[in-house]
């Protein structure tokens, strides 16, 4: 991942890893790591595994600079609604990089740059543009924009065919998209289920609804 924050763009402040890590990186890149940033930092396998929250580190990370904005939705774009586990997160995120969907909107959400849910998305957070809301800003920033939203009361997304720019709204793992929200849908769909399952993961939802939806027609 520090390696495709390189290749992508993105600002990177300091670079920290073991000495063989480091080697590795810029024997990958085939250039000094003084030329990614002037911040290089080597320290031992034991300083690494301490200040690292992974159960096995690879030895190497980095510091990004985040630049924060609420953009305006271009085309496709897609809000969460208190997604709370990092790990959807993370799973969301790499999805919509993978479907080429690069506007993300977070009403109380847990924090997508949080160590979990930037592994999670393997890179994909280098390639979606995060605004974070409050709630009471989505009218004014999805003005003219509809809003479809997933809930298991809706029709089946095997049989919509959605209009050309849209937001597709995924809720929270324990209660779903709010009403508030809901009121503002033009359509809410569905993923069709046996009668022995429940719901699925925010993550997978995401996945099924969004490729249906971008590539199914």
């Amino acid at each position: 991942m520090v390696k495709e924050a390189y290749l992508s763009g993105k600002e990177i402040l300091t670079v920290v890893g073991t000495e063989s890590a480091l080697c590795d990186l810029s024997t990958e890149l085939c250039l000094d790591l003084s030329e990614i940033c002037g911040d290089v930092i080597a320290v031992t396998e034991s300083v690494f595994k301490y200040i690292s929250d992974s159960v096995t580190p690879q030895g190497i990370m980095a510091v990004l600079k985040i630049e924060k904005s609420i953009a305006k939705p271009h085309q496709i774009s897609v809000l969460l609604d208190g997604i709370s586990d990092p790990g959807n997160m993370g799973t969301i995120i790499r999805t919509m990089a993978a479907a080429d969907v690069k506007n993300l909107y977070l009403v109380n959400c847990c924090d997508p740059y949080s160590p979990k849910a930037v592994r999670a998305s393997m890179s994909g957070i280098y390639f979606v543009d995060i605004s974070e809301i409050a709630a009471e800003d989505v009218s004014e920033i999805f003005k003219g924009t509809p809003i479809i939203v997933a809930d298991m009361g809706g029709e089946s997304v095997y049989g919509f065919t959605p209009p050309e720019n849209y937001c597709l709204v995924i809720g929270g793992e324990a209660n779903g998209v709010s009403a508030d929200l809901k009121s503002k849908a033009e359509k809410v769909i569905a993923i069709p289920m046996s009668e022995h399952s429940e719901s699925l993961n925010a993550g997978v939802s995401l996945s099924v609804i969004l490729y249906e939806l971008r590539y199914g027609k």
